[in-house]
Parts: structure tokens; C-alpha cells; sequence
């Protein structure tokens, strides 16, 4: 009789994830007394379940699988149908699953388009430099997106389009899944668009940005995205920046060496 009654529950929360826009949870009490007589976790895991409290905290390697599978879900997924025929490829995310540091994105360009792999054009050679001037290998941090598919453009038309509210609202409970998997301590969003796409809120980035936001408990820092720096060279706008990062790294409590305090992107 278990069996069954598992399989809807499954199914039930199945429906929940692709309906709203926060992974349902569980917890661990209560899988604690359904594990005495069923081994429930793999089967919540495997419908994108998260469950809470320290007991059943996951390693890096279920961290691996669990994204592997919200992955293939993107990969085929159609709900944008116009971003479906447009797109070369969806673009997931890339790096550590048990990371600390969660980059967010607002959507893929035609340079990810192509390769697959979010931030790898100019903006994204500029948020490397910045990773690897607070310490970290790009490897060690999770990059995303909020949109998984680089936004469609008129044909014979250059450059990128920002998502539309509706399309970050489509796709915005992919990169929820990949938050509540990964757990960093600390996110950080780049751009006002990446901001209303996680928070569905908008605001100028004056407003936003060089104070500590929170997302579902978590530290949010919020900065400019890296291809503003790279149309705008002023000396200050990348300080603010980087005033940014130096609060990141003092949250995780990392040590702040004289030469990072006085660094300039």
C-alpha cells in the first residue's frame, strides 16, 4: 500500500514544481518517520524535491545528479515556444554544485547561444577577472541564468533583447530548483534585470546596489551586471563593483588582503 500512495504523493509534488514558482519542500521530521518503513528520499529527490534541515543536508556529488536532472528537463523544455525555435541551445548553468557563491544572470547572448555555457563572451571574460580577483576559480562558483534560452530577435537584427516578464516568469522556477540544490551562502545578482526576474521587483541599480538583500533567507548582493562596466569605463562605476565583491567576501568571512582592498577592475 506504501508504494502507491508514494507515487502520489510524487505526483502531486511534481505538479506543484511546474506550477509554481518555489520548489516544494518537506521535513525532516516527517521523512523521518516515512523513512522507517520507506525509503522516500531518493524518489523527493528525483521529483525535485528539497528536503530541510541539517540531517538530510546533501553532498556534492547528489548535488551533481540532482542538477543533472533539472538540466535535462531544460534541455527539452518548449514552455517558450518562440524561445524553443530560436534558440541554438539552452544554456543550464556551469560550475561547483556545492558552491558559496551563486553569480546570477538576466539571459544567454548569441556567444552562450552558441557555446552553452553562460557568461563566456565579453562580459562574461570581465566577471571571470572579477571572480579570480576575490579569490575563486571560476570552476569554485555557480554561474546562471534566469532565462535558460538567449531571448529571439528579429532576423537580420544585432545584439541582445532583455527577457521579457513573462518569459523570466516561465523559466524562473528552473533557476529556483538550481538555488535550492546548490544552497550557496551567498547570491549575487547581476543587473536590474536578473533582480526582477529572481525578486519581481524592479528598481534602479542607484537604489539597489551595495547593500544586502535577501532571497528566501539567503544574503542577495545585488551589483552592476559586468557588460555595464563595459560600456561604461569610468574608474568609479567598477569600484562600486568591486565594493560590491569586497562585501561578498567579508560575509563568507574570507580574508580581505591590502591589495584587494585597493583594487580597481
Amino acid at each position: 500500500m506504501m508504494q502507491p500512495a508514494l507515487e502520489l504523493v510524487i505526483a502531486a509534488l511534481e505538479k506543484i514544481r511546474e506550477t509554481s514558482d518555489r520548489a516544494p519542500r518537506v521535513s525532516s521530521n516527517a521523512l523521518a518517520q516515512l523513512q522507517s518503513t520507506y525509503s522516500v528520499t531518493t524518489c523527493l529527490e528525483e521529483a525535485g524535491v528539497s528536503p530541510t534541515g541539517p540531517r538530510l543536508q546533501q553532498t556534492a556529488s547528489n548535488k551533481a545528479q540532482m542538477l543533472a536532472s533539472v538540466r535535462e528537463r531544460v534541455c527539452g523544455c518548449t514552455k517558450c515556444a518562440h524561445l524553443a525555435r530560436s534558440r541554438t541551445q539552452t544554456v543550464f548553468g556551469v560550475g561547483n554544485p556545492d558552491a558559496e557563491i551563486m553569480f546570477i544572470g538576466e539571459a544567454p547572448g548569441a556567444d552562450e547561444d552558441q557555446q552553452g555555457e553562460p557568461f563566456v563572451g565579453r562580459a562574461g571574460q570581465l566577471l571571470t577577472k572579477i571572480i579570480k580577483a576575490m579569490g575563486f576559480a571560476r570552476e569554485e562558483v555557480y554561474i546562471a541564468n534566469i532565462l535558460k534560452c538567449r531571448p529571439d530577435m528579429p532576423v537580420g537584427s544585432f545584439g541582445n533583447r532583455a527577457p521579457t516578464p513573462a518569459e523570466m516568469q516561465t523559466c524562473r522556477p528552473y533557476l529556483v530548483e538550481q538555488i535550492d540544490i546548490i544552497q550557496p551562502r551567498v547570491l549575487v545578482a547581476l543587473g536590474a534585470v536578473a533582480v526582477e526576474g529572481l525578486l519581481g521587483a524592479r528598481g534602479t541599480m542607484r537604489e539597489l546596489r551595495g547593500r544586502w538583500h535577501s532571497y528566501n533567507g539567503m544574503p542577495l548582493m545585488i551589483t552592476y551586471h559586468p557588460a555595464y562596466l563595459l560600456r561604461n569605463q569610468l574608474p568609479s562605476e567598477k569600484r562600486k563593483v568591486w565594493e560590491d565583491m569586497m562585501q561578498v567576501l567579508e560575509r563568507l568571512e574570507k580574508p580581505i588582503s591590502e591589495k584587494q582592498r585597493n583594487y580597481f577592475l
